[in-house]
């Protein structure tokens, strides 16, 4: 699979998707609380979109060598990695969780977005590695813009990551996406700058860095064929944005009214405009 270049209609129709896919997490976020089960927030979640007009790209997916999965988003707590299955364990109070979101619109377009919820008051740990990802996810995005390569996002993210006493995550990465959940091109958390993929206006693919507490390595939890944790047991962050690549730089498509404010160290005049493009 070759990568896709969105034309203006294309554009048009992943913002529309992306912010849609944000909205989802806005509305999620005031009952995500102690004592709610993540079956809860899934059932919610599957309502909304309904109400929207989208539907989960998550509900039966099925890549080769996978069972079905079963639910509209994925609840990843603690030191689940990703692909966390919601349940009904009532979430407790000191939990960390990512919900991931990823809706298709009526003319197909796929949104892809998650964040990190922070269940009542965690320890100072959680609380900073959950920063410190977010942060890592942006110190990502800040490399997107034509002429860049992959390997500067994917470095970007590590080389701050590290410095801050984490490791990340490599079996898992970004991807390009649109009118396909997973395109081309992959996008590495890690790397070298200089390498791989050169970024080119029209290009549209998630950054969603996972980052632990401990070590890097994971393995798959259980046998429900998704769950993947830490092999450590060490806590696990991510956060995840859909980037557009523009003619000067990038925009962030899955922002919504309720979405978090970037960090301090992106360029306001950057953050004010993908702000007003994605509104």
């Amino acid at each position: 699979m070759s990568i896709t270049y969105k034309d203006a209609a294309g554009i048009a129709g992943m913002r529309e998707a992306c912010r849609l896919a944000s909205e989802v997490l806005d509305y999620l976020t005031p009952h995500v609380a102690v004592g709610v089960t993540t079956k809860e927030i899934d059932r919610l979640a599957a309502e909304y979109m309904q109400q929207q007009g989208t539907r989960s790209a998550t509900i039966g997916y099925q890549p080769p060598g996978y069972p079905p999965y079963p639910g509209h988003l994925c609840t990843s707590l603690n030191h689940v990695v990703c692909h966390g299955i919601p349940n009904e364990k009532p979430l407790k109070k000191g939990d960390i969780m990512n919900v991931d979101v990823t809706v298709i619109t009526k003319d197909g377009w796929f949104g892809d977005n998650s964040r990190m919820y922070i269940l009542g008051e965690a320890s100072i740990a959680a609380k900073r590695l959950c920063a410190i990802t977010y942060d890592a996810m942006w110190h990502g995005i800040l490399q997107v813009k034509p002429g860049a390569r992959l390997g500067d996002v994917g470095h970007a993210i590590q080389k701050f990551a590290e410095a801050q006493g984490y490791s990340v995550v490599r079996e898992f990465c970004g991807h390009g996406i649109g009118k396909v959940f997973h395109e081309e091109p992959q996008v590495l958390h890690y790397g070298k700058p200089g390498t791989h993929e050169e970024l080119k206006p029209g290009m549209t693919f998630t950054i969603e860095p996972m980052i632990n507490a401990g070590r890097r390595e994971i393995k798959e939890f259980g046998n429900d064929g998704w769950t993947i944790v830490t092999k450590d047991h060490s806590l696990s962050a991510q956060w995840e944005h859909t980037v557009l690549v523009t003619e000067t730089g990038y925009e962030v498509l899955t922002l919504s009214a309720g979405s978090p404010p970037p960090p301090a160290f992106v360029p306001q005049p950057l953050a004010a405009t993908t702000a007003t493009a994605a509104a």
